[in-house]
This record gives structure tokens, sequence and C-alpha cells, in this order.
């Protein structure tokens, strides 16, 4: 598989975005992102309900926001990628997201024109199908992909959702303990295996990548393998090591 190049333009979200301030900051990334684009290609396998899923989503991006085409609706999805301004990966199973994209021979075309400068966005599922592989969602495997195989056009791998420690639930009106594993744990299991870097995006985030360097927006944590779990901050820049720069 190819790096990505220089001209590559990425926005990736972990999701969470559920504040005004939030969803503030992604509708100015977002249209900042595609501004000049006519026709953003939307891809909703991540989750059932494509058309209302893609309705659900113009009507967030609001009247100033790019015009998004399901992909669902074309007869030649592969035609639908050629000749798209921009595409749009939403969140959703992981797992679903990468079993169509393969079974609908979607993966190369999608990573060929991304690397080649399309403008790419990618939020929670979308954003982790970014990455050289699914290995570091949280989702339930609930259909089974040929292959973990994902697009590839970030160099490092991104657990979306993350959060540090681990979770409190309210239990009544109690607040309690989980007992239950850590995100920092799970992907500690992941870097036995494997080792390519983990960015652990949190709530409301985003990255920006241009092929050699990433911008934060928002918060998240560094996972390397032998080294100590690092902060990122707002406003940093980093490389595909997760380096800050």
């Amino acid at each position: 598989m190819s790096g990505p190049g220089p001209s590559t333009r990425v926005l990736l979200g972990s999701g969470g975005i559920s504040t005004e301030a939030r969803r503030a900051t992604y509708g100015k990334l977002v249209s900042e992102h595609f501004s000049g684009c006519g026709q953003v290609i939307f891809v909703p396998f991540a989750s059932d309900g494509h058309e209302h899923y893609t309705s659900r989503m113009q009507d967030f991006l609001g009247p100033d926001g790019p015009r998004l085409v399901g992909i669902h609706t074309s007869d030649d999805p592969l035609s639908a990628i050629r000749d798209a301004d921009g595409i749009y990966v939403g969140g959703g199973n992981s797992f679903l997201l990468v079993r169509d994209l393969h079974e609908m021979g979607l993966v190369a075309p999608i990573r060929e024109r991304v690397l080649a400068g399309l403008p790419y966005l990618g939020v929670s599922a979308g954003s982790n199908v970014a990455c050289p592989t699914m290995m570091t969602t949280n989702d339930m495997p609930i259909v089974l992909p040929p292959s973990f195989e994902s697009l590839g056009i970030v160099p490092f791998q991104i657990n979306p959702h993350y959060h540090p420690g681990k979770v409190l639930f309210m239990d009544g009106d109690v607040v309690a303990k989980h007992y239950g594993e850590s995100r920092g744990q799970r992907i500690s299991e992941f870097h036995r295996h494997q080792d390519t870097p983990v960015l652990g995006m949190w709530e409301g985030s985003f990255v920006q990548w241009d092929g050699s360097r990433g911008r934060l927006t928002g918060r998240a944590t560094a996972f390397v393998p032998g080294e100590e779990p690092s902060e990122i901050h707002d406003g940093s820049d980093f490389d595909a090591n997760l380096e800050v720069l």
C-alpha cells in the first residue's frame, strides 16, 4: 500500500458533537474543508436506514454546508467515487462499514482518490476506517468483514470516543464505578500485537491531516509502543509517529 502524499486533505472527527460549541467547530471546519466542492458523496454504510441517515447529516450541516449525495442512491458507486468533489464517511458500526466497503469494491478507489487530493471527512467509524486497519474500533462485531484492512489514508490508528481512566455511571441516584477495562488497557492489548501508534481522540476533537503532519482541534492522547501515553493539546501539530512538532 502506498503512503499518503503531500496533497492529502483529510479531516477526522471523534464524534460527540452534542454541544453548541462543538457543533459550531464542526460546521466551521467542515465548511472550510469542503470549500468549493459542488457535490460531496456521503457514505452511510456504518448505519442502517441510509436515506434517513444522509438526510439527517445534511440537516446537521445546515444551509451553508456542502450538498451531500448518498452513495446508496447511485447505480454505479465506483463512478460516484470517481466523479465526487469530496467524500464524507459517517459514523456508526465500523464492522458494518468495512464489510460493505470491501464487498462493494470501494476501498481501493476511495484510497486512490483521497491520496490524489480529494477532500475526505470521516467521523467516528469514518475516522476509524481512515486508518490502516479497523482494529482500534470500540464497536461490537455485528457482522464479519472479509478483512480488517481499511483505507490507510492516515499512517496511524485512531480510537474514537476515547476517554481516560474508567467509567462512572449513575446507579439510581448514586455515582458508581463500572470496574471494566479502560480504553488505555484495550489499546495496550492492541500494542502487544501491532506497532502502529494509536491516537485516542477525545469527544468533540478533530484532526486535519495533510499527508505528513496533523493538526489537532480539541484534545487527544497518543499511544506509542514502548512509551508512556502522552497528551496532545489543542492547536498542536504532530507527525506520523504522533510526535508533537
